[in-house]
């Protein structure tokens, strides 16, 4: 039995419920990234105030910092995080492609690498993978994978995806948590054989749920949401599917009208952290010197705790002061700004007028009174 419902559909873009065994997931879903057992300056109770439902976590990371057998001495992720909702963990294997230089051999079994805390050796493979994110208790594990940069020879993304698919086969026979679901990741790039090739390897080993992986690493954008289109498509109805890494608004929008049901990504948090706000009139950088005497919240109709206390021109002072309760009113804002986005699309796709509810929001985010930067 699949742990994905799909409730409504609007074109290709689709509404659902994911069950996990810390609760249910309504789909379109964005997944704050908590990459080391924390979503940066927000309390688990806050999050869910937000609107989360649901947090994505860092295995290469925890593996090192504090490792995996000292959170299951203590209980579990859940436990040692406080956050008794869904968790899904990625497989460590995006960090250690994306810190490629660390790298010191990749080869049937695994990949051998030197860990970005001490330069120590390490080595990742799928039953590693499988065994450390079992002791953390996610409810949703993540296959490792192999993840190649843009611009590979087609040779070195062939290798990729056998390398990946015969990776996952290794995963799904090794043993998890208690009800923990697994997911498989297709990669290929934007090749159209080769993605269609690793959708076909992947979907065959009959996962619970599928992420696009490979993908919003710096393709051009239009070939990215192409790609998403059709692959999305080749992927089972009856489970969820997951593009890993985008969380700009017009991409996250982009990509539920192409029939993804999940997403994650850091520039919520991330562009806090620098002194940006998403806001309906674009990202506002507000240690701008114009915010100063700015009477007005971040953003007039949002209801989260930053924008119904306080002023522009007080966020202003916190962050030109240094003061880290900027930061921290900046990343509430910024969360519930994307959740409050994909909350409205999942209305949208539900009585049917996604199309409108997108095209509305793309034109609001473009009176911007300065120039927009919404990267991932």
């Amino acid at each position: 039995m699949s742990a994905f419902e799909l409730q409504a559909t609007d074109g290709a873009a689709r509404t659902g419920v994911l069950s996990t065994a810390h609760g249910d997931v309504r789909t379109p879903a964005f997944m704050p990234v908590g990459t080391k057992a924390t979503v940066k300056g927000v309390d688990p109770e806050e999050l869910r105030s937000l609107g989360a439902e649901i947090v994505l976590c860092n295995t290469y990371h925890l593996h090192f910092r504090p490792g995996p057998d000292l959170i299951a001495e203590l209980g579990g992720l859940h436990s040692f995080m406080a956050w008794d909702g869904p968790i899904l963990t990625d497989s460590g294997g995006f960090q250690v492609f994306s810190l490629r230089h660390t790298i010191v051999k990749r080869d049937e079994e695994g990949v051998t690498f030197r860990s970005v805390y001490d330069g120590d050796l390490a080595r990742f493979t799928p039953e590693l993978a499988a065994h450390a994110q079992a002791q953390l208790g996610s409810d949703i594990a993540m296959c490792l994978d192999v993840v190649p940069p843009p611009g590979v020879s087609r040779q070195e993304l062939e290798q990729a995806v056998g390398l990946t698919a015969r990776w996952a086969k290794r995963q799904k026979e090794a043993e998890r948590a208690p009800g923990q679901l697994l997911f498989g990741i297709a990669q290929g790039g934007t090749d159209p054989e080769l993605r269609r090739r690793s959708v076909e390897e992947i979907v065959a080993l009959d996962f619970d749920g599928y992420a696009l992986g490979g993908l919003a690493i710096g393709e051009p954008r239009d070939v990215m949401f192409d790609t998403t289109a059709w692959a999305a498509d080749l992927l089972p109805r009856d489970r969820a599917r997951y593009f890993m890494g985008i969380g700009d608004p017009a991409g996250i929008l982009e990509v539920i009208e192409r029939g993804i049901d999940m997403f994650d990504c850091v520039l919520p948090t991330r562009n806090a952290r620098t002194g940006s706000a998403l806001t309906w009139e674009g990202q506002l950088n507000l240690r701008n010197a114009r915010f100063a005497r700015d009477p007005r919240p971040l953003d007039e109709n949002c209801a989260c705790p930053t924008c119904t206390r306080f002023s522009r021109a007080y966020v202003r002072h916190l962050l030109s002061q240094r003061e880290i309760l900027g930061p921290r009113l900046l990343s509430l804002h910024n969360l519930r700004f994307v959740l409050d986005l994909v909350a409205g699309a999942r209305a949208a796709i539900e009585r049917g007028e996604l199309q409108s509810y997108k095209e509305e929001a793309l034109a609001r985010l473009q009176r911007s009174p300065e120039e927009a930067t919404w990267v991932t």
